[in-house]
């Protein structure tokens, strides 16, 4: 048994160009971006350099193979495993940002893409406005020079381009946040402004920010994921990572210096992907992380086995038909029903086992996105999405930090703390409701004050905390 990838499958050779650095190696880009980007690649310069802002795990695992690892596809009749080759180097920020600074404001470099999930953009949720009392953009602000944010470090390589009269490069957020470009030219701008008011303007000038829709659900790798691929191949990979066989990109067509043809792979170029990412981040995300907090208490350990329970099933169903998809816009090329009926065949693949307490991390950044959005909606048009509001009561459960039989739930979370703490404090349900909905930093006053939602949510969490999971799931199916 070979420790890491054999000899003949590790990249070897001169250095090639990097004409994009990646920051947030983690499983979703491996199994995702850089996959796009290894199907096009070919003689073109966009090998990638990839930047890890907090732990040298990638690194470690990759940097001996050359940067190649393995991709295993998971579908219902097998997998399908192949070596991806598109990293050509591995940097840890905290080890060296200079290094990482040099290789942003390389001229070389025409893109710098982003995964780093939505705590990374040090923002505030609800409002999506840049924290500045972040720790990070604190210290960032005074040390631009060894920047530890993902906006620090963009600010510092443009900075050091806008001076020495380089071109830009594109900034390409990946992240599955609505208008995620938006957000990402939000912060870089606002922090921007506080370093000097003509980086600012040159990046407003300059900088494009497309957004972009990102969709492939990517486990995250198991000791018996890593098993199997030796048994299969021969050798262990320690970089491999696991994905469904779906996948879908769609991006606005917006560079600064060019763009790999990731068209050739099936990546959409469009002129707008609003519509796009809001079907994607309220279907998927949404009855997503509504399996995760409910199916978690419920004590299902993964969203397969959640959708094999025909309760969570006929609620994901039930939700799309009448609560999600009257508030979604019709995309171009997309039919609404048959992409919801694709998403529930997708999460009933058996090979696919995305834990839900996987997919419940980080739940007060992503609500706001993927459920607050959703119910807000519905009640502007005069419905009570019960079944939305039964999500958020699951969630407020969850970060109690105690499941349904007594044992503690590792919740992992930014707010965690704070969040058991406003649950800890209040001793009725309609009290720890009450006390979770003042958190600003996920609830706004407008829709925290709202009668309608308030009363939907604590009715679900007097339900949740009286009848358990799936007993709850199973009365809003029978519109109790």
């Amino acid at each position: 048994m070979e420790a890491g990838l054999p000899d003949r499958l590790k990249r070897t050779g001169d250095a090639p160009e990097v004409g994009i650095v990646h920051l947030g190696p983690g499983a979703f880009f491996r199994a995702f971006n850089a996959i796009y980007t290894d199907e096009v690649r070919g003689d073109a310069p966009w090998e990638i350099c990839a930047v890890s802002l907090k732990s040298p795990t990638a690194r470690d695992q990759l940097m001996p193979q050359g940067g190649a690892y393995t991709a295993v596809e998971l579908g219902p009749e097998g997998e399908v495993r192949r070596v991806i080759g598109s990293i050509a180097r591995v940097l840890v920020a905290p080890e060296d940002p200079a290094a990482v600074v040099d290789a942003m404001a390389d001229p070389a470099v025409k893109i710098v893409s982003l995964t780093i999930t939505e705590k990374g953009y040090c923002h505030n949720p609800s409002t999506g406005a840049l924290d500045p009392a972040h720790p990070d953009i604190v210290h960032d602000l005074e040390n631009l020079g060894a920047p530890r944010s993902a906006v620090g470090f963009i600010c510092a390589a443009l900075d050091r381009r806008r001076t020495q009269g380089e071109a830009p490069f594109t900034v390409l957020s990946c992240d599955n946040l609505p208008s995620n470009g938006v957000l990402a030219k939000g912060v870089v701008l606002d922090f921007a402004r506080r370093v000097s008011p003509e980086l600012a303007d040159w990046i407003a000038a300059e900088v494009p920010f497309p957004a972009t829709m990102v969709d492939r659900i990517t486990p995250a790798t198991t000791e018996a994921d890593v098993s199997r691929l030796a048994e299969a191949e021969g050798y262990e990979d320690p970089a491999m990572v696991v994905h469904e066989p779906f996948r879908q990109w769609v991006i606005e067509d917006r560079f600064a210096a060019g763009r790999p043809d990731w068209d050739k792979a099936g990546a959409q170029f469009v002129e707008s992907v609003e519509a796009h990412e809001l079907m994607k981040l309220r279907c998927l995300n949404g009855t997503h992380s509504t399996l995760a907090y409910l199916g978690y208490l419920a004590g299902h350990e993964t969203i397969s086995d959640a959708v094999a329970d025909p309760v969570f099933a006929a609620m994901c169903e039930r939700l799309w038909a009448e609560e999600i998809l009257p508030t979604v816009p019709q995309p171009e090329g997309e039919d609404l029903p048959a992409y919801a009926a694709a998403l529930l065949e997708r999460y009933r693949n058996p090979a696919i086992r995305h834990r839900t307490w996987q997919i419940a991390m980080d739940g007060s950044q992503k609500l706001p996105q993927r459920l607050l959005g959703t119910i807000r909606d519905n009640l502007q048009d005069g419905r009570v999405p019960t079944g939305l509001c039964l999500a958020v009561a699951g969630w407020m459960r969850y970060v109690g930090g105690v499941d349904e039989k007594g044992a503690t739930i590792d919740v992992r979370d930014p707010l965690a703390d704070r969040l058991k703490a406003a649950s800890d404090g209040a001793v009725t349900p309609e009290e720890k409701v009450a006390a979770l909905l003042a958190v600003r930093d996920v609830f706004d006053e407008g829709l925290a004050g709202n009668a309608a939602f308030r009363d939907a949510v604590t009715a679900a969490y007097v339900s949740l905390a009286g009848k358990g999971a799936r007993a709850s799931v199973a009365d809003y199916l029978d519109g109790k």
